[in-house]
């Protein structure tokens, strides 16, 4: 198999938009599973009234048992994707889904149909030109096989380059979203901004006690915004949009990412 040229030529089929919002994942992976089949539905060629494996148990015992024997011994290869989305979904369970999904094993998979060296490694990893990054999958003598690779197709971005801070921050914006949506009869006054920022910054804090932002303290971890002159015009608030704005360290102190959204609420 050529490495270089299975990833140039994924490369080449990738659009460049919304590449923070994907992951690959390189090469495919050798289970440890066989096919499942039936004998009237396997084809034989070059076996004189035979066309069916089931023909052939009747006309040839001892070649269909061998002939079976073969297909069995055949290996299922899979592409790496619904591996990695049980890796996503143990990492997510165990540690939570700032954690890289990387250095983990899978259950049933016996290799990587290709095998990467560190040079394969590094040019999987680096895309100078389009930042499209591929995480490749290896075999480590004593490990086993393993994920190696923990970025997005983004690999170029400094803010979405990892698919853990890609991942936290969608579940941040989709639970702030959801958490507000109670907000939206309220008026858009002081009160209710005081308490919606409250209530973010409450789940923020938490985030960041258990590990998902950076910071030795709040300040350097996350702050929350929302009010006349800070995220909303006079404008906004006549025609009833409350802007909130959510800035987090999710990979060193004080460098914030920064997520905007807006409710509908009553106009003033």
């Amino acid at each position: 198999m050529d490495v270089l040229g299975d990833a140039a030529a994924f490369r080449d089929k990738v659009s460049s938009l919304h590449l923070k919002y994907g992951a690959a994942y390189y090469p495919k992976l050798k289970t440890v599973l066989s096919y499942d089949f039936k004998d009237a539905d396997v084809v034989v060629t070059g076996a004189s009234g035979v066309s069916k494996l089931s023909d052939l148990k009747s006309a040839n015992s001892e070649l269909y048992n061998q002939a079976k024997k073969a297909i069995e011994s055949v290996q299922v290869v899979l592409a790496p994707s619904s591996a990695m989305a049980g890796a996503y979904a143990k990492v997510d369970g165990t540690s939570g889904v700032w954690k890289s999904p990387a250095n983990l094993g899978f259950n049933l998979v016996d290799a990587p149909a290709v095998k990467i060296s560190n040079k394969d490694q590094d040019m999987l990893n680096i895309d100078s030109t389009a930042g499209k990054s591929i995480n490749a999958i290896r075999t480590f003598t004593g490990k086993g096989t393993l994920v190696w690779g923990a970025r997005t197709l983004d690999g170029n971005s400094n803010e979405w380059r990892y698919i853990s801070v890609r991942r936290f921050f969608n579940m941040v914006e989709e639970s702030v979203k959801k958490a507000t949506e109670r907000f939206v009869f309220e008026p858009n006054t002081a009160n209710t901004w005081v308490r919606v920022q409250t209530m973010i910054e409450n789940f923020l804090d938490q985030q960041w006690r258990d590990g998902a932002l950076a910071g030795s303290k709040p300040e350097e971890a996350y702050y929350v915004s929302v009010g006349l002159h800070k995220t909303m015009s006079a404008q906004d608030i006549l025609e009833g949009r409350m802007n909130i704005e959510i800035g987090m360290a999710a990979v060193r102190p004080a460098e914030f990412i920064v997520l905007r959204f807006s409710h509908k609420l009553q106009e003033a």
